[in-house]
């Protein structure tokens, strides 16, 4: 028998689709986001998808379950962004996994989301959400992790919080840093030239390789005010879910140097310089080519594969999981 999972804020299914590769069964999932639910519809056929936004959700109407996972919205604790924390109304959704939680008591929970919910600005709130995950009967292990250590070829911090039900006696201990820590070549190595998208950023449709096409369009002062660009044999930057902030395409030469804050690209070598495309941005994001990401607006794309669990990394995790329940029987 399988262990059934409930996954909240689902997003484009990079968290799902690592523990269904782990042998879970995503049962019910929670997406509020229109914009993603064809793309996740699509590709988790057997799992029911709640459309609502989670506040309206009973707890009745979810079923009982082995596993909940999901990252409630990131952007309230990011550093890049405006950083609101727990006065944004989206920080406020972690208090919707809690409520689901306290109640549905399942036998373990992973909630993932930014570094920046560590920082230091955060650290109140931050204690207070371990305190209120320890109160509905969990043993808490967190640790903030790099994804490229296990097995995705990027550099991508993020905080993972893992909880065991206290009855199973059993506290969750993170597996080790993987030795390979594979590069922007094993991602995308094998990839031709990537197709610019159309007039306005709209999607070229079907295209051979899906989903292979890239943002056209200026580059922004703060864009330029560093190199975006990561040799082959590097782990690429972090995919963002901001197309216009997606890193260059590592056939160009690294950005030069011309002031503070001030980069260009080579002279001589600027027809070089390009975003990667969203399926390059999916294969680094470690999803496989069969995963396809439905928009109209290419924006989208990218938004969907930035805000996701890199595949791999939730397949560590998943399958860690898995073993240590076992052992706890």
């Amino acid at each position: 028998m399988s262990m059934k999972i409930v996954s909240l804020f689902s997003g484009a299914g990079g968290l799902d689709l690592g523990f269904e590769k782990a042998g879970f069964d995503i049962i019910w999932a929670n997406e509020f986001d229109r914009k993603i639910w064809e793309t996740f519809e699509r590709n988790f056929p057997n799992t029911k998808l709640d459309r609502r936004s989670i506040t309206d959700v009973s707890v009745e109407d979810i079923p009982d379950c082995d596993g909940i996972i999901g990252g409630p919205p990131c952007q309230s604790w990011s550093e890049a962004g405006a950083g609101r924390g727990i006065n944004d109304k989206r920080g406020q959704l972690f208090y919707d996994y809690i409520r689901i939680l306290e109640t549905k008591q399942p036998k373990f929970f992973l909630v993932e989301n930014v570094s920046g919910i560590i920082s230091s600005r955060h650290k109140e709130s931050f204690s207070r959400f371990l305190e209120l995950f320890e109160g509905c009967g969990y043993d808490i292990s967190w640790k903030l992790v790099n994804a490229n250590d296990y097995n995705v070829p990027e550099d991508r911090e993020r905080v993972i919080i893992i909880g065991v039900r206290k009855d199973l006696n059993k506290k969750f201990v993170f597996p080790e840093p993987q030795e390979h820590k594979p590069n922007l070549k094993d991602a995308i190595g094998d990839l031709p030239e990537a197709t610019p998208a159309l007039e306005k950023n709209k999607t070229n449709g079907e295209l051979t390789i899906k989903n292979h096409e890239y943002m056209i369009g200026g580059f922004s002062p703060i864009y330029m005010s560093r190199n975006r660009v990561r040799t082959w044999e590097q782990p690429s930057f972090t995919i963002q879910a901001g197309g216009r902030q997606a890193p260059i395409h590592p056939k160009a030469p690294l950005m030069r140097k011309v002031g503070k804050d001030k980069q260009i690209f080579a002279p001589g070598h600027e027809d070089k310089y390009r975003r990667l495309s969203v399926r390059e941005c999916a294969r680094i994001q470690t999803f496989p080519d069969s995963y396809i990401f439905y928009y109209n607006e290419i924006a989208d794309g990218y938004k969907m594969i930035g805000n996701a669990v890199p595949v791999n990394l939730a397949f560590a995790l998943a399958t860690e999981i898995k073993k240590q329940l076992k052992e706890a029987k």
